[in-house]
């Protein structure tokens, strides 16, 4: 088995750091050792920011705290020498570190404490394990795993001064170490035979599977399905009758994937963590900010950041996948222009957009989608949107201005008359009053128009955030999802509007010397 160039450059510079950071005092007093060891074996969270300052120190050497969930999962492991456990963690947030690296290392130094004699050291449950094995994408990503494991047995010297030498024998780089207590590490590629993993007699009893999924899997139901059948009847049968820690961990980047078959199965322990609490917090605050998620998620798209950091893949185009988009008229050509504001007051995670749209209807009956403001705003600055579409109209041109009548109450009417006032010019905002029927079925219905080339996005404003959002939120529209559909919606109230006055306006004719012009009068 060769390992590739890259993997050894990675693996030293990992032994690197951990070699400058793991220092001790060697002269420190036998009573001060066993207390920490003892605080270390009982509290997750010393023992990861003592043992470990190289991986949960920041680039200034601040400790990042670990969220309640990191340390909720090594209780529940350490807490149950047999599980079948799934993690569902949005990335960035630390599984491979903790499933792979500290928990383990944590269970071993329960073992490791004891056969040095330190029997004095009381936990409420002494965990084992006999023989670990990290199942990668690949074989080489179950090696790189492996290696950081070795690395920290063999070089950490924190861990060894408190919990004795740990390296025996064997290379993370052949795919298989061994320490002095005879525990065996083993690294295996997905649907690799994983017979001969036996080490002197013992079964595995701590496996963890790694982010195994990939685009590719999910889109292949047949090579899926194989996958998942050897995960949970030729690698969890490798267990002496499921007599061990069964650990997959990822994020959902597909309906169709091992973590959403894994879901489906009755009894197993399910953590799922998004980077977004539903309250639209963090979930790991002690690590990562809102406004730099939200950065984040501007920067990658609202597809992307629902599939990698909120566990909620999202199916491109099951209903609108036609798009049109045209270089669009001034604005004083249309028969008609009309501005539709979703406020969506809802302020949770998923529903809290505000969207507007300015939408022109054209006397050949296109629908051209001028205008797109989508975001995560204040009422003023959703206030200031319809302020800057009034602003940039031209001046032989009206546009009309509405809103929901659930939404357009008294408290939001005094909000636009107070900056109207501000301003010299309050916006007439006109009350929908629709009993508006299912969300879904209204959106969909707009599909047609769509296919049959009568709605188009205005090229001048494809490069937008508001534009770009507005085409995500389409492409993500389906029953049941969670994706956001403000933007939709918003859409969708300003088009029915516009069909209303488009099929009970009368025909009327304007006369010149050499021609007739046909128009529809509102």
């Amino acid at each position: 088995m060769s390992v590739k160039k890259n993997l050894i450059e990675n693996w030293s510079v990992y032994k690197e750091s951990i070699e400058k950071l793991s220092i001790v005092d060697k002269n420190e007093s036998q009573s001060a050792k066993s207390a920490r060891i003892k605080k270390a074996l009982q509290d997750y969270q010393f023992f990861c920011e003592y043992y470990f300052p190289h991986l949960v120190n920041d680039d200034e050497g601040i400790v990042v705290k670990n969220g309640f969930f990191h340390n909720k999962a090594a209780y529940k492991i350490k807490d149950n020498k047999k599980i079948v456990a799934l993690f569902e963690w949005a990335r960035g947030h630390a599984k491979s570190t903790h499933m792979v690296v500290m928990i383990p290392l944590w269970l071993k130094a329960q073992n490791s404490a004891n056969n040095m004699g330190l029997k004095s050291i009381k936990t409420e449950f002494k965990p084992n394990f006999n023989n670990m094995v990290v199942v990668g994408k690949s074989e080489d990503s179950a090696i790189a795993l492996l290696g950081n494991l070795q690395a920290e047995l063999q070089y950490n010297e924190r861990y060894i001064h408190d919990f004795g030498e740990q390296y025996a024998n064997g290379s993370w780089e052949s795919g298989n170490f061994q320490t002095k207590d005879n525990i065996s590490f083993r690294a295996l590629g997905r649907g690799q035979s994983p017979r001969g993993l036996n080490y002197k007699g013992k079964r595995p009893d701590y496996i963890v599977v790694d982010d195994i999924d990939d685009d590719e899997l999910s889109k292949n139901e047949s090579r899926l399905n194989a996958l998942f059948d050897w995960l949970m009847t030729a690698l969890y049968n490798t267990m002496d009758m499921g007599r061990g820690r069964f650990i997959v961990v990822g994020n959902r980047i597909s309906k169709n994937s091992i973590i959403a078959k894994m879901a489906t199965i009755i009894n197993i322990y399910h953590s799922t963590i998004n980077a977004l609490n539903d309250k639209g917090i963090p979930t790991w605050k002690e690590k990562y900010a809102l406004e730099e998620l939200n950065v984040v998620k501007k920067t990658i798209g609202n597809i992307a950041w629902e599939q990698e950091f909120m566990n909620n893949p999202m199916t491109k185009g099951m209903i609108f996948n036609v798009f049109n988009m045209k270089k669009t008229l001034k604005w004083n050509k249309y028969a008609h222009l009309l501005v539709y504001t979703d406020p969506s007051f809802k302020n949770n995670a998923t529903s809290d957009y505000k969207a507007t749209v300015l939408i022109g209807l054209t006397y050949e009956g296109e629908f051209h989608i001028l205008k797109a403001f989508v975001d995560k705003v204040s009422i003023s600055q959703m206030i200031d949107w319809h302020y800057e579409l009034e602003r940039q109209k031209p001046e032989n041109c009206v546009i009309q201005y509405y809103m929901e009548a659930n939404f357009a109450q008294d408290t939001l009417v005094d909000e636009f008359y107070k900056e109207g006032t501000k301003r010299g010019f309050i916006i007439p905002l006109r009350k929908d009053e629709r009993k508006k029927p299912d969300k879904f079925q209204r959106i969909e219905n707009l599909e047609p128009l769509f296919s049959n080339n009568r709605i188009w996005f205005s090229e001048q404003e494809k490069d937008s955030p508001g534009m770009k959002l507005l085409v995500e939120q389409f492409l993500t529209f389906a029953r049941g999802s969670r994706a956001n559909d403000d933007a939709p919606d918003a859409v969708e109230g300003a088009i029915h509007l516009l069909q209303k006055k488009n099929y009970t306006s009368q025909p009327s004719f304007v006369m010149g010397r050499d021609f007739i012009i046909k128009k529809n009068r509102f």
